[in-house]
């Protein structure tokens, strides 16, 4: 099968999976009063000032509808021992936050304990492309809890990398 360009998705994924991600899970209180969360692996900075952010969520996913009800979500970016809670919010449908700790931001966005980072946000703006989603959203706060290792996606699996003292030099593990 090939998109409309004559490129084959499954080369497209394979070629890209050779670019290393972080992996986020974003998360929010729904309209509904409860908590939504979903796993991402395609999240960036995009703007200092003012300062923004950007994830891409699959426009067929089923917990995006729920967050974007939301007034504002957090971008927790899940550390290098956190594969299992990944794939927890990674999964279609079920209770993601059972077993799950976590405290509200000063918006009210769940927080995830343990996380390497996390960033609150107010919807900026959401924009169509393609089978995505492009949500911008405007940070109210951030912080980096501790010096955690992210978890990394590569070529279909997890993994972390240790940073070394001199030169600023990086491994993938």
């Amino acid at each position: 099968m090939s998109s409309t360009n004559g490129v084959d998705p499954r080369q497209f994924r394979d070629v890209l999976g050779n670019y290393p991600t972080g992996v986020a899970v974003v998360t929010a209180i729904a309209e509904d009063g409860r908590p939504v969360g979903m796993a991402v692996g395609s999240f960036t900075s995009v703007s200092l000032d003012p300062p923004l952010v950007a994830f891409l969520p699959d426009r067929s996913s089923t917990s995006f509808p729920r967050i974007r009800t939301a007034a504002s979500f957090c971008v927790n970016v899940l550390a290098a021992d956190q594969e299992a809670l990944c794939r927890g919010f990674a999964v279609r449908g079920g209770d993601k936050f059972a077993g799950v700790s976590w405290a509200s931001t000063k918006s009210g966005a769940p927080r995830l304990d343990g996380v390497a980072a996390w960033i609150d946000c107010d919807f900026e703006s959401i924009t169509e492309a393609g089978d995505h989603y492009i949500v911008l959203g405007r940070v109210r706060e951030l912080h980096a809890p501790g010096d955690r290792p992210p978890l990394v996606f590569f070529r279909g699996g997890y993994g972390h990398f240790t940073a070394f003292e001199r030169e600023g030099s990086l491994k993938l593990r």
